[in-house]
């Protein structure tokens, strides 16, 4: 089996050499870039099966490089960045990242992150007992990975589609946040749970965008527990 080839995109020097020596140890092949104009080649020429890119870059930054990125490419992205703020991850997130370390990391840590991201961006899925689930402006197809909203498509990131796929899977029945966790992002996030819950968030945001504050959510919280979707109407 050919060794993943993960794209590293940072001005740091240092930062490139610990990454790609983390990297290249656990078997992955790296190739490495300090501008996001060149990462971008690299991309097209390359077909990298992950990219980790820096936010804080001259010239363009990562939010604009994965902008650019985003139109001819699919390739999951770690973003790496010296800044932690929840409005940085969430529009990075909107960007279509599929995950956030912030500097100084532990090298371990980001080498199971990369681990976890390429797990549930390549893995195989789960047979389904029902295939689509239809509610009164809902529709969520888990054959065709489609989703619509009062007949509209919505278009969900790779992650937001890992964690509603899994709750389409299990519909009506509670799954615990350590069992989600461990199965899209594996074990050792078992016990990220903000993590789980800013998706949660996300996911319920864009397929009932019109709903009432106080009314039931297709997607319910057991508080401490986990999440469960709703069977549909007919399945009541």
């Amino acid at each position: 089996m050919p060794k993943r080839l993960i794209l590293v995109v940072d001005d740091e020097p240092a930062i490139l050499r610990l990454v790609r020596a983390k990297l290249q140890a656990d078997g992955y092949g790296v190739i490495t870039a300090d501008r996001g104009a060149t990462a971008l080649d690299l991309v097209d020429e390359e077909r990298p099966d992950l990219i980790i890119l820096d936010l804080m870059m001259p010239e363009m930054d990562g939010f604009e490089t994965l902008r650019k990125l985003r139109r001819f490419s699919s390739t999951p992205v770690i973003m790496l960045t010296a800044r932690g703020g929840d409005a940085d991850k969430l529009r990075g997130f909107e960007s279509g990242v599929d995950d956030y370390i912030t500097k100084p990391f532990n090298p371990d840590e980001l080498a199971a992150r990369v681990a976890a991201v390429l797990r549930r961006t390549t893995g195989t899925s789960q047979p389904l007992s029902q295939t689509v689930l239809r509610y009164p402006s809902v529709e969520i197809d888990l054959d065709r990975r489609i989703v619509t909203v009062s007949g509209e498509e919505v278009r969900l990131s790779r992650t937001e589609w890992e964690v509603l796929s899994q709750l389409g899977a299990n519909v009506g029945k509670v799954m615990m946040h350590g069992e989600l966790l461990s199965r899209i992002w594996g074990p050792e996030f078992r016990d990220e749970v903000q993590y789980l819950r800013t998706w949660i968030s996300r996911i319920r945001a864009k397929i009932e965008p019109n709903s009432d504050p106080d009314s039931q959510h297709l997607i319910q919280t057991f508080p401490g527990i986990g999440y469960r979707l709703e069977p549909p109407p007919d399945e009541l």
